[in-house]
Parts: C-alpha cells; structure tokens; sequence
C-alpha cells in the first residue's frame, strides 16, 4: 500500500489495531459499482472517507478524505485483498468522487430502500399491505421501501418525472426520460392507497384529504447528490393520481455556456442581458427547459452589484446571491402581487416565472418602462407567436415595440444514441418534411442495452431567436402580423425547423424528432 499526499510519495501507514467500528462487516454491502470489478461499501465509504477512484489491472487507486483516520485504510487493505495506492483529497473533491462512484449505481438505490437488501422494483411490489390506509397499518416499511427504491431507480435513469397512476385495473409507474414516459412498474389495485398515502407523508401533505388538489415537496440525500423531489396529487375517479418531479441541485449552476445555444443565439442573448432595461422572453412548451435558460441568464447576472429578485411557481432551484420567492395562491400570492412587492424592494433585474395574464403583463412592462430588466417566459409555439401573446394580453404596440429586447423559442429533441444509430437513406418524404436532399444519408434509431432498446440518449436544445431591432419595432407598431414580422425576423437566419433540420443533417437526431419540432406548417413557411 502506498500513500501519496499532495508531492509526498511513499509514506507508510503506521500499523495500529483498527477499532470495532472500522470493521467493513459492521456496515452492510451492496452490489458493486459498474465500472469497478470490487467496490466498498457505500456506508463504510461516506463514514470514513474512503472510496476506489479507479482500477488498474490488480492495483486500485484510493482516495481518503482529508482529516480521516487512516487506520481505516488498514481495513480497506484487509476487505480487497489487493494491493492499492492512495490519494488524499479536500472533502469537496472526495464529496465529488463519492457522489460519481455511487450516486447512480445500485449501491445507492440499496442504502436510500432503507439500508434493506432488495433492490428490485417487482419484489418490492408484493410486499405491500392491502391496507387503505397508511395509519391501518403497523408496517410501512414495504411502502417505504417501494418508495425508496422507485426515486432511487429514477435518479439513476436521470428520469425527469415519475407518474403514479391509479387505475380500476390495477396501479401503474411510469418515468419520464428524455420527455418520454415508460411504463416502469404495474402493482395490483389494492396498494394505490398504501403508496399515496405514504407519499404525502413524505411531502408534508394532508393525508385525509382526497377531494382536493395539493403539492409538496421531499428533500432527498442519494449517495451525496442532494435531490428536491416536488410532488403534485390529482383526484382520480380511481383514487388519487401522484406526479414527482426530480430536481437535482448540482444542476442548478448551470452556465450558459453548458446550454449548447448556437452562436448567434448565445450572443444575442448575451446581448440582451447586458442591457440596463427591458423585457427578455424565453418561450416554448411546458418541459422545454425555458427556467433553466433564464436561470442560465441569470448566474451571468448573478456578480453581487445588482439586486436580483424573483417570483416563480415554484421556485425550481435555489440560487445563492438571488431573492427568490413563491408564488402561493392559497393565501393570495400570484405573480402580480408578489411583482408588486418587488418594486419596493429595490430591484435591479426581476424574473417572473410566467406572463399569464394581462395584470402580469403590464406590471413588467411598467417595470421596464423605469429601469428595471425583466426575464420570463410565455407559453407559445415560437418567438414570434409571444410578441402575439402580449397583444393578446392588450399591451399597447408602442408600449411594447419599447420595452422587448430579445424573444428565445426553444425545444427539447432527443440525441441518437451513439451506440447503435444506423444510417438510412432520406426518402422523398423524408427529405420534404427535413430539408435534406433526396437520397442523403441521414441516421435513425434502432435500440441497444445502452440506451435501453429506446435509440436515444440523452437531449439536446433547438433554439430560434428575434433580436428587436428598429424594422421589428415598426412592425409591431403597425400591427404586422406573424408572418410579416418572422419573415424579417428570419431573413437569412435560422429558425427552430432549421436549426432541427440540421441536426438531423449532422446525426445528432432523427427525422422524427425533428419533424415533432419542426411541424408541417412551419416548414410550409420556410419553403414559402
């Protein structure tokens, strides 16, 4: 064993009876990680600070956490029976390791289903009391290990939401992954109540209450990644539908050069922020990433010389340097009365969750009008569609040909997995509905182990953008209609079906993907 701190090569470990309490027996095991033929433990390795970085044929590389004993190494010596060198690291690096290591291997969905062996979704199903209720029954722990072990699958999968749907038939599980949903899990009927009702434990809800909407949260710690799991119930005809929405925290300082925005579109919208006043709108569907862009936007405001505040429902991520607040209806806090209370708190930028209405509308744009940056979003099918929205919202034209600066659209495609996608020549109406040639070769999905026989791994954003400039402002102080301003808009430069089409010309997507973007209307318009 040889042990490295910083330049220091081989210092020894001073042999010393290691006490009970290092004992790796004490601390129950899991499988091991993937990519290590033999792993630790993963309770033994928070505990005390040890982890396998790597392996090299026989020989392992372990990092210790800096201050830890290392009579622990002895008995790390004695557990893998091979020879191995250490590394001592600052405990925001080992945090790192441990949280790569562990976070998404079967490891941690053992230590989060409640230190309890079994892993495996199906088996964990049967052990569920029929009990209504949660309070009938003198054993949660099945539930609770359910529970555990559906959230921990799911961050594995980097799954977006997780839907628990009761049905006449029975209880269904399906996870979002790459805004899909899969069907992950089907449980008989008579458990529903068990497992939502255990849920709004967890979310801090009223579990008597079954006739009304409500939503909650859960703060989870999964092998060192801190998770915000939102949770939303629905009354169902056949008991109460759950939807959880997993948020991890490690992703909310995300920089805008991590959102993979094309040139032009990174620059203008650098641009836009850079401006003293005026209104920025993000728009596309409900799950195309539009908080995480202006989030994005808001880090590079984020340098402590500006008064930064928000009002969004709910507040996503927390943000450090940043006055972030919630909307809550039930007590009379919408979006126009918290927007309200922010002008007398200073502001210097302000983020609105969403335009909605005509209140929230104005009261940005009064905002702009004295000085203030707004940043927000409206829900609408592209860039230009939003300088509509607003109108429809009865914002007068001069008011807003004053106040815009800059208007994003954008979507979520699906990425080819690298693994397995095929190359395919372009039919006729392939290569009408994508922009590519007749013939040219473009590439499809066919499925593997990798991505889960679904073709795909991971996603990657389609972006369109309208900088305002003096032509767009006459427009929309004249009227102009949608196609009149996007034809100026996108004279010579792409759009969201072009900025999709070249994907598929590059193989990053498919034909499919990019014609859900890219519908048949638009590309009629761009062949126009």
């Amino acid at each position: 064993m040889r042990v490295r701190r910083g330049d220091e090569k081989g210092a020894t470990v001073d042999p010393a009876v290691i006490a009970d309490e290092l004992t790796l027996e004490t601390v129950a095991a899991a499988e091991p990680a993937e990519s290590l033929p033999i792993n630790i433990p993963y309770g033994f390795a928070r505990k005390f600070g040890v982890v396998i970085m790597e392996a090299e044929g026989e020989r392992l590389k372990i990092a210790q956490r800096e201050g830890e004993d290392v009579r622990a190494l002895l008995e790390v010596r004695r557990f893998l029976s091979r020879p191995f060198d250490v590394d001592f690291v600052p405990a925001d690096r080992f945090d790192a390791i441990l949280s790569e290591r562990y976070a998404m291997d079967d490891q941690a969905r053992a230590d989060a289903a409640s230190g309890l062996g079994a892993s495996d979704l199906d088996h964990l199903a049967t052990d569920i009391p029929t009990a209504d209720d949660l309070l009938d029954s003198s054993d949660d722990a099945p539930a609770i290990r359910l529970i555990n072990g559906i959230i921990a699958d799911a961050a594995r999968q980097n799954v977006s939401d997780i839907h628990i749907e009761p049905y006449e038939t029975g209880l269904v599980v399906r996870m979002r992954v790459d805004g899909v949903l899969h069907e992950k899990l089907r449980m008989p009927a008579h458990v529903a109540p068990v497992i939502v009702s255990r849920i709004k434990v967890m979310a801090r809800l009223d579990i008597a209450e079954r006739r009304l909407p409500q939503d909650g949260r859960i703060a989870l710690t999964l092998g060192g990644k801190q998770l915000d799991v939102r949770v939303s119930t629905l009354p169902n005809r056949a008991g109460e539908r759950v939807v959880m929405r997993i948020l991890d925290k490690e992703k909310a300082g995300i920089g805008l050069e991590d959102l993979g925005m094309p040139k032009r579109v990174d620059e203008t919208f650098r641009k836009a922020l850079t401006e003293p006043n005026g209104i920025i709108l993000v728009t596309g569907p409900t799950g195309s990433g539009k908080t995480t862009t202006l989030y994005a936007g808001l880090q590079l405001l984020n340098d402590g010389s500006r008064n930064i505040l928000t009002v969004e429902d709910p507040v996503e991520y927390a943000i450090e340097g940043v006055g972030q607040m919630q909307v809550n209806t039930k007590v009379g806090l919408d979006f126009a009365t918290g927007l309200r209370a922010i002008l007398r708190q200073d502001p210097d930028v302000w983020m609105v969750g969403e335009i909605r209405d005509r209140e929230t509308a104005e009261i940005a744009v009064q905002a702009s009008l004295t000085g203030h940056l707004v940043l927000s979003t409206v829900h609408t099918n592209d860039a230009v569609g939003a300088i509509t929205r607003m109108r429809d919202m009865k914002i007068e034209p001069f008011l807003l040909a004053s106040t815009l600066r800059a208007v994003i659209a954008q979507r979520l495609v699906r990425k080819l997995c690298p693994h397995c996608k095929q190359p395919t020549q372009a039919d006729a109406t392939m290569a009408a509905l994508t922009g590519v040639e007749p013939g040219a070769t473009v590439y499809e999905a066919k499925g593997c182990a990798e991505c889960a026989q679904t073709g795909y791994q991971g996603r990657i954003g389609v972006f369109e953008v309208i900088r305002i400039d003096d032509e767009i402002r006459r427009l929309i102080n004249e009227g102009a209609d949608e196609t009149q301003i996007a034809r100026h808009a996108f004279a010579g430069v792409p759009d969201l079906g072009d900025a999709a089409h070249a994907l598929v010309r590059d193989g990053v997507t498919s034909a499919e993907e990019a014609v859900r973007v890219a519908r048949a209307a638009e590309i009629e318009l761009d062949n126009a």
